[in-house]
């Protein structure tokens, strides 16, 4: 195998045309020059200098690889410079997905921050819940996940909603995000200061997301009764214009309430508490690259501002 220190010995060599020029010029000794030299034309398995009286000159092998070793060596102080720059913070780049009430609410502040400190490293941002941007990590497609998961519901026969699935993953805990109860201005809850889950039993029920829906169901049976669900979408302002219109209760986390303007719309704790946790994801060795460790660090310090909030 060639090497790269051979061949910037070999340039030397032939730009100097001695192994004693060639040695001050790489600051080395002689001996050290032609050892390298001699296990380099082993490498290539043919004579790359002829000596003629006290200087050196190349065989044509040893043109050929003078030729080539200037592209070579240029690519590969190209690859270095880029490395560093990218070790250093100086460029690269993070691929991140996040759900969308994160995406309102943590990522702005993170990504402000990761500007402002290095303005080099390209973040990019596309949404999608979890178990979907969960896949989009594993299958590369993303660097960094912004995720929630559910805890276990009291009363319900499930167990834990969501244990082991993230054992492969290194796990950055966030934040707890509490879910509310909204009920329009004018129901006969509003200005509660809580209400137990059973009371809205009889209540059409607008849900969200599909994990959202799923949980929405087992938090219900767990108080006594099933949900009748009018109607569910992915969109929180969609859920929150739909609850002030009169036309059912809700349960949303705090991050989904705080990113939308809740109009004709009263927030309520509800009883049992239900919470989410909120969590980055990322592979164990994309959590050794800088960029993504840095990125990982500000989504620390947002969330730690929004939970103080």
């Amino acid at each position: 195998m060639i090497e790269a220190r051979h061949l910037r010995v070999l340039r030397a060599v032939a730009g100097t045309g001695s192994f004693s020029a060639a040695a001050r010029e790489l600051g080395c000794t002689q001996p050290a020059v032609s050892q390298q030299m001699k296990a380099l034309e082993q490498s290539a398995g043919t004579p790359l200098l002829v000596r003629t009286g006290r200087e050196m000159r190349l065989t044509q092998a040893g043109t050929a690889l003078v030729r080539h070793a200037a592209g070579i060596l240029a690519g590969l102080t190209a690859a270095e410079e880029e490395v560093a720059a990218i070790a250093g913070l100086r460029a690269g780049r993070v691929r991140l997905v996040s759900f969308p009430s994160g995406s309102s609410t943590l990522v702005p502040t993170a990504l402000a921050a990761m500007r402002a400190e290095h303005p080099g490293t390209r973040i990019s941002l596309v949404e999608a819940e979890p178990p979907r941007s969960v896949e989009m990590l594993r299958e590369g497609d993303c660097d960094l996940a912004l995720a929630f998961r559910y805890g276990s519901v009291p009363s319900a026969a499930t167990g834990p909603a969501d244990g082991g699935e993230w054992e492969d993953l290194v796990v950055r805990p966030l934040l707890t995000d509490r879910l509310v109860g909204l009920v329009p201005d004018g129901h006969r809850l509003a200005g509660a200061e809580r209400v137990g889950m059973a009371e809205l039993a009889d209540e059409p029920w607008i849900a969200g997301c599909p994990r959202c829906r799923r949980h929405l169901v087992e938090v219900c049976e767990g108080a006594g009764f099933t949900p009748r669900i009018d109607f569910a979408t992915d969109d929180y302002p969609a859920v929150v214009g739909l609850v002030g219109a009169g036309l059912g209760v809700a349960v949303l986390p705090e991050l989904a309430v705080e990113s939308v303007r809740a109009k004709g719309v009263s927030t309520v704790a509800v009883e049992p508490a239900v919470e989410r946790e909120v969590v980055a994801l990322t592979l164990p060795d994309l959590a050794r690259v800088p960029a993504v460790a840095a990125t990982l660090a500000e989504l620390e310090r947002a969330a730690a501002r929004a939970a103080t909030r």
